[in-house]
């Protein structure tokens, strides 16, 4: 199972280019969008981009989406906030919008939210899509703080997903394993950020990318 990870689109028409170049070059099975597909955006903004990615999608909503946009995005992507599907024999489970901040963004949930929704459909070595990162891994803002969620970190810690992807906190690109649980951000896909990923059994292969001169 292959497939490209992208998030943090922001409503950047420009990427869906290269995304689309990706997407044949890799051959990949389908396409994992973390959220913020639009920058404070319509549903209707929403449907118009992810129309036009040329493959499957499976999406959660961003902190910066709109509230209805996962009930209005079914003709083109799959919704999985709050949610779980099985791809060839592993349970994807997805948690999207942000935890609190200070900025008051459209689709924020408090720490009890995330973590009920998350724990309703988790189960043991599941793949995890969430847009907020797990409280201190790939969370860390320039002022070296860390600004990741506490319930999702609860999550990971209960139920060891073989792979926990995240975005949200654009310079906190990377990929961490850490226990039996590989940590990946990305990057923001307006910048030219992606990364594919291939999950045989137990192993996670995670290839970084950066398309330039975006």
């Amino acid at each position: 199972m292959k497939f490209l990870l992208i998030t943090d689109l922001h409503q950047h028409h420009s990427a869906l280019g290269w995304i689309n170049e990706e997407i044949e070059e890799y051959k990949v099975d389908f396409v994992i969008h973390l959220g913020d597909v639009t920058d404070m955006g319509t549903s209707k903004d929403a449907v118009d981009l992810l129309s036009k990615i040329n493959s499957k999608v499976y999406v959660l909503p961003g902190n910066c989406d709109p509230r209805d946009m996962p009930e209005k995005i079914a003709d083109v992507a799959v919704d999985m906030h709050g949610k779980k599907t099985v791809i060839e024999g592993h349970t994807f489970v997805g948690m999207g919008g942000g935890n609190a901040s200070p900025f008051g963004t459209p689709f924020e949930l408090t720490d009890d939210e995330l973590y009920d929704g998350l724990k309703e459909n988790a189960s043991e070595g599941m793949i995890l899509m969430t847009h907020a990162p797990s409280y201190g891994m790939l969370d860390t803002i320039p002022t070296g703080a860390h600004v990741g969620c506490p319930a999702i970190k609860k999550i990971v810690d209960e139920y060891h997903p073989i792979l926990a992807m995240s975005g949200h906190i654009h310079e906190a690109i990377g990929c961490e394993t850490v226990g039996d649980t590989t940590f990946v951000n990305p990057g923001p896909a307006k910048d030219g950020y992606s990364a594919v990923i291939t999950v045989d059994g137990k192993n996670i292969d995670v290839k970084m990318l950066h398309h330039r001169g975006v």
